[in-house]
């Protein structure tokens, strides 16, 4: 792998779309080197959406093809980064 393959996955409503996002994230868990997971907490309150940041390894068909994927889950918005060598 000549590149580094970076999604950044908003999910508008986590109580609705975790669960396929999850699936999906499972499904292709052999090209994920780096997760991280972002959202707001406080105190009183938990916030619906939340942001996943993936680092993928593996081919760019792999990589495009989860992102293909993502993108369908309604409510879900991916953006990507891809840095060659």
């Amino acid at each position: 792998m000549d590149f580094h393959y970076i999604l950044g996955i908003h999910a508008k409503n986590r109580v609705l779309q975790a669960g396929k996002v999850q699936e999906l994230l499972t499904e292709y868990g052999c090209s994920i080197r780096t997760r991280i997971g972002l959202h707001h907490v406080a105190t009183d309150q938990c916030a619906a959406d939340g942001v996943i940041l993936l680092e993928l390894f593996g081919d760019e068909a792999t990589c495009r093809e989860l992102q293909s994927k993502l993108e369908s889950v309604a409510g879900v918005e991916v953006k990507t980064m891809i840095f060659e060598h």
